[in-house]
């Protein structure tokens, strides 16, 4: 018994030993780089690699995913923690924070050294010509198209307030961070909300209008994080106490810089930040080069496994649904409204609920989420192929002594299979292009290069995780187009 207590006493401490830092990130750029600093800083001091959970999405779901212990730390910025995480009416003190942190089992850390507030701005010029210099000063422009991030439109420190406080008439249009540069500078949209430490500002000529009635607060730049961190990763967390104070806005904007100007790579910025030097001048890749290297294969069978699964869960579960609902009008149409109404949810808003459900990220939610959207098709085309039947062939079936269920499994279904397959057909066209969200939740595959493109503004890297999808839908059609051919033939024999 005692060796018994002892074997189990060591693997305990064998799992811990191996136990595997998770550090999120936002879906922007600077969030990006700043979790690759975190893990290359903690890495020499743990004994199997930190994951890097990237592009998981908005505050709210990060947030979620640390949280549910999904990850364990990710940069964020002290008004966020304040007025949207802690819906504070004021700016906290790190103190206050994290007293009020704790109950949630979280905690506040290691200053950056940095601000990166939110702010508006529109093209120089305009600003010039209109004589606007301050947010107050929009005011008097109401002709003027603001184009503001979705995010920033629902925080609690974003634009309900701002509007407020400037008496502001304006009604934005919602964009995402990263595209908006490109409508602004497109002309399609007048002002923008920015990070301060953006590095396209300067690089588009864009005016950053003054805040004078100080409404947005400071965002100074923290580790926010599980507060079992530190004793669980005790030599990892002494090392990143290193990072206190080293990253200043200037270095801030110019690693930002590098990855939305220069395309470079968010651990080589990182890892040359670290190092203490600039980051090399790199080849620029081709559209095929990005498209079918490096990663490809790898975000090639994600999304393939993703595909295959939520398809064959959809299958396991719209089947036997189809065929038990199918004699029964009313609750044959109560399932199909359901599954109806399951697709009319935004697919960020049920990846969200499904984290806070589920406790994780990752495939589950991900694979729960594309089973959900498939489920419609099928159902729907299984109880359509079952009312295809003729009545005469069941009634055959009867006259023949088959009970009920040898008829549906011999006759009604096989009869049925045409449409049956057309849904699951659908239904895989669909999780193809759905399957890109799951990058929001560190699923992988395509979704990857596509989220990573919109925050980099990137259309290269937007491509090189379209094409493929593309074309896997393509090739998709192609083998049940395939499949239904042999399949008629069959049943014309």
């Amino acid at each position: 018994m005692k060796r018994l207590a002892l074997l189990l006493v060591l693997l305990c401490a064998s799992a811990q030993a191996q136990e595997t830092l998770r550090i999120g990130s936002k879906r922007f750029t600077e969030s990006y780089i700043l979790a690759h600093v975190l893990a290359q800083t903690a890495a020499p001091a743990l004994p199997s690699p930190p994951q890097v959970r990237e592009g998981l999405g908005n505050t709210a779901i990060v947030y979620e995913a640390l949280r549910s212990g999904a990850i364990d730390m990710y940069a964020e910025y002290s008004g966020t923690v304040s007025l949207e995480i802690l819906k504070s009416g004021k700016p906290l003190s790190l103190e206050e924070m994290n007293r009020q942190l704790a109950p949630h089992g979280l905690a506040a850390s290691i200053p950056l050294g940095f601000n990166d507030g939110y702010a508006l701005a529109l093209r120089a010029d305009d600003a010039k010509r209109l004589g606007i210099r301050s947010v107050s000063d929009l005011a008097k422009h109401p002709e003027l198209k603001l184009g503001l991030s979705n995010e920033f439109i629902g925080r609690a420190d974003g634009w309900p307030g701002l509007a407020k406080a400037y008496a502001l008439p304006h009604q934005p249009k919602g964009i995402d961070h990263g595209i908006a540069y490109d409508a602004i500078a497109a002309k399609q949209i007048d002002v923008m909300d920015i990070y301060t430490t953006d590095a396209k500002i300067g690089h588009l000529g864009l005016a950053v209008l003054d805040d004078v009635k100080r409404y947005f607060p400071r965002y100074d730049a923290l580790v926010l994080h599980r507060a079992d961190v530190p004793k669980r990763f005790p030599q990892a967390w002494a090392r990143l106490q290193q990072l206190q104070g080293r990253i200043d806005e200037q270095a801030m904007i110019a690693m930002n810089a590098n990855a939305e100007l220069q395309a470079q790579k968010f651990d080589a910025i990182a890892r040359d930040f670290l190092a203490g030097g600039g980051t090399a001048p790199q080849r620029q890749q081709s559209l095929l080069e990005r498209t079918f290297g490096g990663d490809f294969m790898r975000l090639t069978w994600q999304h393939l496994g993703l595909v295959a699964a939520s398809v064959a869960a959809a299958i396991a579960i719209g089947l036997p649904l189809g065929v038990l609902s199918f004699p029964h009008p009313r609750a044959r149409a109560a399932l199909l409204a359901a599954a109806g109404l399951l697709q009319t949810v935004p697919s960020i808003a049920l990846l969200a609920i499904l984290i806070s459900l589920l406790g994780m990220i990752g495939v589950v939610p991900a694979l729960v989420a594309l089973a959900l959207y498939a489920l419609l098709p099928v159902m729907r085309n299984c109880v359509t192929g079952l009312g295809e039947v003729p009545q005469g062939l069941r009634d055959a079936a009867t006259a023949l002594g088959m009970s009920p269920s040898q008829g549906m499994r011999l006759v009604e279904l096989p009869l049925a299979l045409p449409t049956i397959l057309a849904g699951v057909r659908i239904a895989t066209s669909i999780s193809i292009g759905t399957a890109t969200i799951a990058a929001f939740v560190g699923a992988g595959g395509y979704g990857e290069r596509i989220v990573t493109g919109l925050a980099l503004s990137d259309r290269q890297l937007l491509l090189a995780g379209a094409i493929p999808a593309a074309l896997l839908a393509l090739a998709s059609e192609i083998v049940f187009e395939l499949v239904e051919r042999r399949l008629r033939r069959r049943q014309s024999v």
